[in-house]
């Protein structure tokens, strides 16, 4: 990462934090933000659910809602690129303030409502976005006013499936009334059984990822990954942010409502991991997210059972460049293991 994309980050870091964050899309929408050079290290590729990842490491949704900077975001060395989430209609989200940096502790918390400009004006973005081989998905959530949630998601399915090549159900957000109604597992096998409906009829078929929220028993946690691996859900993202508050959080900000972010949740997204590679029997691809704050940290998801990475509170800390670095980590950690590829360390620690 340059000099002045250093400097800007650390200036963002004066800012209020959506502020901030809104400075950062413009930028990369502008492409102002660092490019990364074209070509990833061949040991970082990987051939998942039909799509190729020239390497395993993304911004998590929720960075872009609008789908307004995809290829300032692809340009800066993603994998595959996320947006949203996004609602059928426009939805404002919650009063501000509504993101708070934790600085002591290296991590965030948002109560944002799945904030959108709705799905209209987000599949214009995305029908348009030209993208060669980077997979692009898009984050799914029902209005939060929504008297029929389930119909919501049936629409954004039938509305994305011909451009997108992935959609993440997003059943597992903190800070919306229809955020978490699909937790029980009944109705999320409804659910999908709907969606999977809504797929079938459409003119091409992508990928459906399940988001998991970390706030949940063991026995409920496994009732969810099997109800999602019937419907045959391709892939599962673990996790969503949480609403724990870990004794040793030391900033003022740490008791505002919303879904905790960052460096706190890394274990506590890690034990998740592991369990849902164990419940699928590491056959199902999981995207690791949730406290990546260095390169080592990407690492550790990947050993313990995650096909690919997403970070997002990371970048606020160390800025754009922690990206590429991840990437060099990861390539030099599969040379120095012996691996033939980075999808040969998946799971290595359960081995």
């Amino acid at each position: 990462m340059s000099t002045l994309h250093k400097f800007a980050t650390a200036a963002l870091r004066c800012l209020p934090a959506e502020t901030a964050h809104g400075f950062a899309l413009r930028s990369l929408s502008a492409g102002l933000g660092p490019r990364a050079a074209s070509n990833d290290q061949p040991a970082l590729a990987q051939s998942l659910m039909g799509m190729t990842f020239d390497n395993p490491v993304a911004i998590s949704a929720g960075f872009d809602k609008n789908a307004v900077a995809i290829a300032g975001v692809r340009d800066i060395g993603v994998g595959f690129v996320e947006v949203g989430g996004v609602t059928p209609l426009p939805q404002p989200g919650n009063p501000r303030p509504r993101l708070f940096r934790l600085s002591e502790d290296r991590a965030a918390i948002n109560r944002l409502g799945f904030n959108n400009e709705g799905a209209e004006a987000v599949f214009a973005r995305v029908a348009a976005a030209q993208m060669g081989s980077t997979p692009l998905g898009v984050n799914l959530a029902a209005n939060g006013a929504s008297s029929d949630p389930a119909n919501d998601f049936v629409t954004l399915v039938t509305r994305f499936a011909p451009a997108a090549d992935f959609l993440t159900i997003d059943i597992s957000c903190p800070n919306s009334a229809n955020g978490q109604v699909f937790l029980e597992p009944t109705a999320l096998e409804k659910l999908l059984a709907q969606l999977n409906a809504a797929r079938d009829a459409a003119p091409r078929r992508p990928a459906f990822f399940g988001k998991l929220s970390p706030d949940i028993e063991d026995a409920h946690l496994a009732e969810l990954v099997s109800v999602m691996r019937t419907a045959g859900v391709e892939a599962i993202t673990v996790c969503n942010t949480t609403t724990a508050r870990p004794e040793t959080l030391r900033s003022p900000h740490a008791t505002e409502r919303g879904g905790l972010s960052g460096a706190p949740l890394f274990e506590m997204a890690n034990e998740m991991l592991r369990k849902v590679y164990a419940m699928t029997g590491g056959e199902v691809p999981l995207i690791g997210v949730g406290g990546i704050m260095r390169p080592e940290d990407a690492w550790t998801k990947i050993r313990a059972g995650a096909s690919l990475v997403q970070l997002y509170t990371g970048l606020v800390y160390e800025g754009p460049g922690l990206i590429a670095a991840i990437k060099r980590h990861l390539a030099d950690q599969v040379e120095r293991g012996g691996y033939a590829g980075i999808g040969d360390a998946v799971g290595a620690e359960h081995r």
